[in-house]
């Protein structure tokens, strides 16, 4: 991800956001939803659906914005999309900017640029069923990050990129046992 515009979040929006769900925490409960398609192969295509906060539906959100993954070919896809393993990196990058620029604001840090580099390593012998000792998923995730700030020392910047592990929704998600189930309906 590379950014050449300043990243900068309200501060006042912050703490109003943060004061409303400590007054009705029911606010903070939040669900996002996709609709998914395959359109041949492995390709799929993702629309957006309805997000919901405090058990309210914005239906506004309902297929504004349309996904397409697939594979490389030489993992059994036709390429005309990006891989799930990509979505993923891009999906942390996407908290991590988010993250990093609402602790820099909380702050009063103003970031000029954020970049990130992000791996994804898996063994393809676990999905494959070959070894049944390797793990389905990744087995590491990388992410190097840059960050530019003018006049913020590199200490600050290197605990703002400490926070990360402790602040970002999807690290959480991604190191952190969740629940997930399919079901057939």
């Amino acid at each position: 991800m590379t950014s050449t515009a300043k990243p900068y979040l309200d501060i006042d929006a912050i703490k109003a956001t943060v004061e409303a769900v400590r007054e009705q925490p029911a606010l903070g409960k939040v669900t996002f939803n996709m609709k998914s398609r395959t359109t041949g192969g492995v390709a799929l295509e993702t629309k957006t659906g309805p997000i919901v906060q405090n058990g309210t539906p914005d239906a506004t959100r309902n297929a504004k914005f349309t996904l397409i993954s697939d594979e490389p070919v030489a993992l059994m896809g036709t390429d005309t999309g990006v891989s799930p393993a990509e979505y993923a990196l891009k999906a942390l990058a996407g908290c991590y900017a988010v993250t990093l620029t609402s602790l820099a604001a909380s702050r009063g840090i103003q970031l000029d640029k954020i970049e990130m580099d992000l791996n994804f390593d898996i063994d393809l012998n676990g999905f494959l069923g070959i070894d049944k000792s390797v793990r389905n998923g990744a087995q590491a995730i990388r992410v190097d990050v840059q960050l530019e700030s003018e006049g913020t020392s590199r200490d600050q910047l290197n605990d703002l990129v400490s926070s990360l592990e402790r602040h970002s929704p999807l690290h959480d998600t991604f190191a952190n046992p969740v629940n997930v189930s399919a079901r057939l309906v």
